[in-house]
Parts: C-alpha cells; sequence; structure tokens
C-alpha cells in the first residue's frame, strides 16, 4: 500500500486513513517510529505501561535481590 501525506511548516502530517485503519490507530494511542541503516522508517503503534501493576509486581521481587542471589545469578 503505497500512500502520500504532506508534512506541515511545524514537522506535523496527518495519518492517511487506510494507514491508521491498518495500524489500529485511534486518537490519544502512541506510535513508536525506528530508523533503519537502510534509511527507512517504520512506525508501529505501541500500548501503555501500566506503570501501577509494574510496580506492584517490583514490589514483589525483593525476594530475588539477596547477594547469594547476585553471587549465582549476576553474570547472566
Amino acid at each position: 500500500m503505497n500512500t502520500i501525506a504532506k508534512v506541515t511548516s511545524k514537522g506535523q502530517t496527518t495519518i492517511p486513513q487506510e494507514i491508521r485503519a491498518l495500524l489500529n490507530v485511534k486518537p490519544g494511542d502512541l506510535l513508536a517510529w525506528e530508523s533503519l541503516a537502510s534509511g527507512e522508517v517504520r512506525v508501529r503503534r505501541v500500548e501503555p505501561l501500566d506503570l501501577e501493576y509494574l510496580r506492584a509486581v517490583e514490589g514483589t521481587l525483593s525476594e530475588w535481590a539477596g547477594a547469594a542471589d547476585e553471587e549465582a545469578y549476576g553474570a547472566l
């Protein structure tokens, strides 16, 4: 699929409807841009992290913070 979009003087563009549908992008969604060595750029929709959930999980990992664990697994 080839589509063309114009870049404004502020560096903004409109994502063509076909691309929004393909990526399932809706207002407020996050996009990740990846530049490749070939000069091409990839874009994909990303899900926001649930920071509250991740902080709760982090709190359960303290059992792995001991010196014995660091000695056994530190080189991994």
